[in-house]
């Protein structure tokens, strides 16, 4: 029903929902305490004089409200915790099938803001404007800000879960709007001209064709110049961020850092987890086993199961699943843009915790990885914004492509990213396992929906403005994507978001270098750039190759006496360098069986000039298309930690 005892007295809801910070102290010694909540739910026979005692212990260990411990250990449900909240509020319970909230009331303080107030104005009467609040406790810090905006206000009380329907109801379209449009649009791809590109490229093609009509030499010996540059730089900085990293490694630890041995603090943060989920029905009971796995308290843990709302097959499994009290499901609006960082920032609007964290939904991340995270946010100054956590396949014994990916990943997350991070440059982001300050990813806007790599895009703008990322020793185990095809959608995916991303933030070269830095700036020409020349250019490195099988290269007339001395010594470089990084990656025992197996990395990255040229084509036809991965076809063994 709804709140007539709020409405026809909103001086008592104004007391009982706290006064003015000014006249806190008076105000409060003038009001009787208020019945305890465990004893209005004892009375009403909503929990058990044990389970009472049980919450009650909990919340003498964590900060978290008494509704919620018991919620998320199912000691109560939410209807009974929120009738009581009613009565010891002296308010009234909001139904929302009763009456829709007023949108323009909504309007007046913003969808998401009422999202994360957990206050919803409903409507009027008179002079006063009845606000349904979920978390009446809070009230009292959220009233200057509603009253600014609608004037003199009472509260009644409402379910977070009915306050959720009632405002996605109500303002749908504007969440989903905000959540393709929240990143500023200078540092988004959001504009990206499609047709002006093709031109541009086409342009480009036409150029390169001419100049090789007319001075074949030349032009080879330019792109080769180009190509061979970006080789070098970018293997001296492998080389420098593998020995940096290698170097940290054989530090001893300091006195009491060993695993285990560090207490984690007390009182932790409410941490949400968002697992985008897209056509996957089968995933779902191997997600809820693996995430229960998760020692981190569950009444400071808040699961977001973030699914399409036309994808009705992953709904129903996940329907008829037994999801734990601290899992819900987040449909997400439908809409012409369907990627994985669309569906994030709308689900982030419903999240509860301070740090927001992502993982895919066939990862199985290390029991005590929450514990972890908190705890080095908690040590770290507030310019820490990010920890990336390590990736590792738990399918690396399925054939040549897992056991290659697998090398990959290991030199990847447990040497480059790391090294980078100490080097002071940039670090790409992971698409999962990552963790961030709330606050500091909102300010940001979130995730650009629009990027198809929009993690690396987020490292990116993470520096810009001046926010740390940190590497943490934390494995999750995921799935290697190890069929031929996929592997190459996959990878021209990434590879087309890293082109989108590199020509966003160089729209403005001399802005992006004043925010950088010459030294982040020089190391995001060499990652991003770098990295795109050598995949598109391979086939110019390539030819020299058959000088190897005797054959004379058709060009090396042109090339000066000392050049292929050099091109030899570079390739060699190149390659036992990358051969070295790879092995000294697999220090692991379970990766040790992997070693043999780093040298035939020689045949599997040509695999990624495909996907660079599959990239490049999609930035004309389909620069936003999202081309999903299909999960859960290798991961049917038993997960290992390491």
């Amino acid at each position: 029903m709804i709140a007539v005892k709020a409405l026809a007295n909103p001086d008592r809801s104004r007391a009982a929902a706290g006064p003015a910070a000014p006249n806190l102290r008076s105000v409060a010694q003038t009001l009787p305490a208020r019945v305890p909540l465990g004893s209005l739910l004892m009375r009403r026979g909503a929990v058990t004089s044990a389970d009472l005692r049980m919450a009650l212990d909990i919340q003498t260990r964590q900060q978290a409200r008494l509704g919620d411990i018991l919620r998320a250990h199912g000691l109560a449900d939410e209807d009974a915790v929120i009738g009581a909240l009613a009565e010891q509020y002296e308010t009234s319970v909001i139904d929302p099938s009763d009456a829709p909230p007023d949108p323009r009331l909504i309007d007046l303080i913003g969808p998401s803001r009422c999202l994360k107030m957990g206050c919803l104005p409903w409507r009027r009467a008179g002079a006063c404007t009845l606000v349904a609040c979920s978390a009446p406790d809070r009230f009292a810090d959220h009233r200057p800000a509603l009253e600014a905006a609608l004037g003199p206000v009472a509260m009644a009380v409402i379910t977070e879960t009915g306050l959720h329907r009632a405002l996605i109801g109500s303002r749908r379209s504007s969440l989903r709007l905000q959540a393709e449009t929240c990143v500023r649009a200078r540092e988004s791809c959001r504009t990206w001209d499609a047709r002006r590109f093709s031109l541009l490229m086409g342009a480009g093609v036409v150029a390169l064709l001419g100049a090789t009509v007319l001075a074949p030499k030349a032009t080879f010996l330019a792109l080769f110049g180009i190509v061979v540059l970006a080789l070098l730089l970018g293997t001296a900085m492998k080389i420098a961020a593998a020995t940096v990293q290698l170097r940290f490694l054989k530090r001893p630890p300091p006195p009491g850092a060993g695993a285990g041995t560090v207490p984690f603090p007390a009182r932790k943060p409410p941490v949400s987890i968002m697992v985008p989920l897209f056509h996957e029905p089968d995933i779902a009971p191997r997600l809820v086993k693996r995430l229960g796995a998760l020692t981190y308290p569950r009444e400071l843990l808040d699961v977001l199961l973030v699914v399409e709302e036309d994808d009705h097959r992953t709904r129903d499994a996940l329907a008829a699943s037994a999801l734990p009290h601290w899992m819900r499901v987040i449909p997400v609006p439908d809409s012409d843009l369907r990627t994985k960082p669309r569906a994030l920032n709308y689900a982030m609007n419903f999240a509860r915790g301070t740090i927001i964290g992502v993982y895919d939904a066939e990862d199985a991340p290390a029991p005590d990885q929450l514990h972890r995270i908190a705890d080095r946010f908690a040590q770290s100054g507030p310019d820490l914004a990010c920890i990336q956590g390590v990736l590792d396949y738990v399918n690396p014994r399925t054939n040549w492509l897992s056991r290659c990916f697998t090398i990959e990943y290991a030199a990847w997350f447990r040497l480059m990213l790391p090294g980078l991070e100490k080097l002071g440059l940039v670090v790409p982001l992971g698409g999962t396992t990552l963790f961030f300050r709330r606050d500091i990813l909102e300010a940001l806007g979130g995730w650009d929906a629009h990027n198809v790599t929009e993690d690396a895009d987020l490292g990116l703008r993470l520096a810009r403005h001046g926010y740390r990322t940190e590497l943490l020793d934390t494995v999750t185990l995921e799935e290697a994507n190890c069929r031929l095809w996929p592997w190459i959608k996959q990878r021209s995916r990434w590879l087309k978001g890293y082109a989108m991303t590199y020509a966003v933030h160089m729209r403005d070269p001399v802005t992006l270098w004043r925010q950088l830095g010459p030294w982040r700036f020089a190391g995001v020409q060499v990652l991003f750039l770098g990295t795109l020349i050598q995949f598109l250019l391979a086939p110019i490195l390539w030819s020299f190759w058959i000088m190897l099988l005797g054959f004379g290269h058709p060009l090396a007339e042109a090339l000066p006496g000392w050049t292929l001395p050099f091109i030899a010594g570079m390739f060699l470089l190149a390659e036992v360098s990358g051969l070295a990084i790879n092995i000294a990656a697999l220090r692991a025992p379970h990766h040790r069986f992997l070693r043999g197996w780093a040298i035939s990395l020689h045949a599997y990255f040509p695999l990624a000039a495909v996907a660079a040229y599959k990239g490049c084509w999609e930035m004309i036809s389909s620069p936003f298309y999202w081309d999903k991965t299909t999960h859960g076809l290798h991961d049917t063994a038993e997960h290992g930690q390491s």
